[in-house]
């Protein structure tokens, strides 16, 4: 899967919570992600969004920081829909998300399922996504 066909998949299952996600269309959803914030923080770095006094330390939040948040807001959805469809595809339900919330071992033992290969064939969360879209026709160019 590539790229954007991964961005297009996470976007068209916004809030999509059954079926079965592959490593490739998490990770790289996870890049977009984290490319979408660091473009949105140079951005309100550099219109200055976000400001702190120096002798109060009070910030100032510009409406460039409230369009920025927003955008974030917008993107956890589809990133919690995403996460549990990748443990769907290691046959595990998608409550162990709530394992990342436990503070120091919580995020390591959920970022191991995630990395770990998906279960091959079908399994209690829908088909293989692999063979599902390798069954898929090829478009002729």
């Amino acid at each position: 899967m590539s790229f954007g066909t991964a961005v297009k998949t996470v976007f068209s299952k916004y809030a999509t919570f059954s079926g079965r996600a592959r490593r490739s269309e998490f990770w790289f959803w996870a890049l977009f992600v984290f490319l979408v914030g660091a473009v949105l923080a140079i951005f309100v770095s550099a219109t200055n969004g976000l400001t702190i006094d120096a002798e109060t330390m009070t910030p100032t939040f510009g409406a460039t920081y409230f369009v920025a948040a927003l955008i974030q807001l917008a993107l956890v959805l589809p990133n919690l829909a995403v996460t549990v469809r990748r443990l769907h595809d290691t046959n595990r339900s998608g409550f162990w998300w709530f394992i990342g919330l436990v503070p120091l071992v919580g995020p390591i033992v959920l970022l191991v399922f995630v990395i770990l290969e998906g279960t091959r064939g079908p399994n209690r969360f829908g088909p293989d996504p692999r063979v599902t879209d390798a069954a898929a026709p090829v478009a002729q160019v």
